[in-house]
């Protein structure tokens, strides 16, 4: 029997980039840890509005890390490897791309958090979860589903209806006060929104910074 040549091999099952699987194990890891912590010390790592524009905005970066259980942080994972996947190969999946989609991650998550703390400059109620960083991987790969491979225009058809369903999903879950599932904390719909529209806008500039193509 004579072995397989290289291009007989089976693709593996498994193939997700690896800094998309970064971005997982961030949610996935911290919240394993975090999991017995006290209420003081997650209100501590939480965003919180008031506390942001007070001028400690650290909240901003730390609440990405937290989550409020583990459907909250399995969703998010989730997301992230399916969204961040096709980002990750987009940027490139040596050390220069790996570094640019974990700066582009954690860039659009404070841009999310910035703009729910905005709209709820009073608030103390703690904000936890990366759903806005992972909204913006979202926004991201809204960009590469019409030239796959290429940056088109936030306005090409396949972006913009991927961005229409965001809007309509969040819209639905603020109009009923949550989502199934997650239990009586409310949905930050706003930071889902803001995270999507910096993920679209930003990946231009960065696909810049990883000499990437960019069409319209």
């Amino acid at each position: 029997m004579t072995p397989d040549r290289p291009d007989d091999r089976p693709e593996p099952i498994f193939n997700a980039p690896w800094p998309a699987l970064l971005a997982a194990v961030s949610i996935l890891g911290p919240h394993l840890i975090l999991s017995g912590a006290s209420d003081a010390t997650i209100y501590q790592l939480a965003l919180v509005p008031a506390r942001v524009l007070a001028g400690d905005p650290i909240g901003l970066v730390t609440c990405l890390f937290v989550h409020g259980g583990w459907l909250h942080a399995l969703m998010n994972s989730v997301f992230a490897l399916a969204f961040g996947a096709p980002v990750a190969r987009f940027l490139g999946l040596g050390a220069r791309g790996g570094a640019l989609f974990v700066l582009f991650y954690i860039v659009s998550g404070v841009f999310a958090g910035l703009g729910y703390a905005a709209i709820h400059p009073a608030s103390v109620t703690p904000l936890v979860g990366a759903s806005g960083a992972v909204a913006g991987l979202m926004g991201a790969a809204a960009r590469l589903m019409d030239r796959p491979g290429r940056l088109s225009s936030p306005f090409a058809p396949r972006a913009a209806s991927m961005a229409l369903g965001w809007l309509i999903v969040n819209v639905v879950m603020a109009l009923v006060g949550g989502f199934p599932g997650f239990g009586t904390g409310a949905i930050a719909w706003e930071a889902h929104l803001f995270g999507f529209a910096a993920g679209a806008l930003l990946i231009s500039p960065v696909s810049r910074l990883a000499q990437r193509a960019e069409t319209h």
